[in-house]
């Protein structure tokens, strides 16, 4: 087991897409922590694609799409509630 901190660059019910200083290798599944506001959630993904996004002298980023697999309604509900929740937030209604 690796803990690796990652960025969070977009978020469905579907999946995620983030970025990190490591590959993340195509088919690999993945246990991530996600913390929704207050309410932290673990959810299981699949690596569907990965590159390269950006190089700074010796820092590499890497830019990596996931699929949840077997996503419990339960968490599939406050994924669809956090994102409800920000979309409300930013339209200012």
């Amino acid at each position: 087991m690796v803990f690796e901190p990652m960025a969070v660059t977009q978020l469905s019910v579907k999946g995620l897409a983030v970025e990190t200083r490591v590959p993340l290798h195509l088919n690999s599944l993945h246990d991530m922590r996600l913390t929704l506001r207050s309410q932290p959630v673990i959810v299981k993904a699949r690596v569907v694609h990965c590159h390269i996004s950006d190089v700074d002298q010796d820092v590499v980023t890497y830019y990596s799409g996931l699929e949840f697999v077997e996503l419990p309604d339960r968490t599939r509900a406050a994924i669809a509630e956090f994102l409800e929740a920000i979309k409300t937030e930013r339209s200012g209604v």
